[in-house]
């Protein structure tokens, strides 16, 4: 077979990858730029069926798990609000079930109490639990296991 039809079928299950995004035919795309390579140099038709199936098989065993394990995973950092979510804060205001203030990265959050029968003096460390909105759900550092 030409190297130029295995372009022509490389292309083709490129396309059906960008319509599918199953990783599937991406992989059979690259074997086939494989196939046409080893078409290119010279090698016969059985060498070059056996080039696409072992760039297939390496391929589809090899790189496709690895490549779907990447995108199923969620993003590594947090950004905005969820950012600060188990971070350290000082107690400024004396925070209870309803409010209070805490200095949180520099800045003062208003805050309240995870457990609403805490009231959490002022200078007491805490760590934060939550955001809801602009308050920061806190819970006191001495009483975590």
């Amino acid at each position: 077979m030409p190297w130029f039809a295995w372009l022509l079928a490389a292309a083709a299950l490129g396309a059906a990858e960008f319509f599918t995004l199953t990783l599937v035919f991406g992989l059979l795309a690259g074997a086939a730029v494989v196939a046409a390579v080893v078409a290119g140099v010279g090698v016969g038709l059985i060498g070059q069926l056996v080039a696409l199936g072992l760039a297939s098989a390496a391929g589809l065993a090899l790189v496709r798990p690895i490549a779907m394990r990447q995108l199923t995973q969620g993003p590594l950092t947090r950004d905005g609000s969820d950012a600060l979510i188990g971070k350290r804060a000082e107690v400024v205001q004396e925070v209870t079930a309803t409010h209070g203030l805490i200095k949180l990265s520099g800045e003062e959050w208003t805050a309240r109490a995870l457990d609403e029968s805490h009231v959490i003096p002022v200078g007491a460390l805490v760590d934060v639990m939550e955001i809801e909105g602009a308050t920061a759900v806190v819970y006191p550092r001495e009483l975590l296991p």
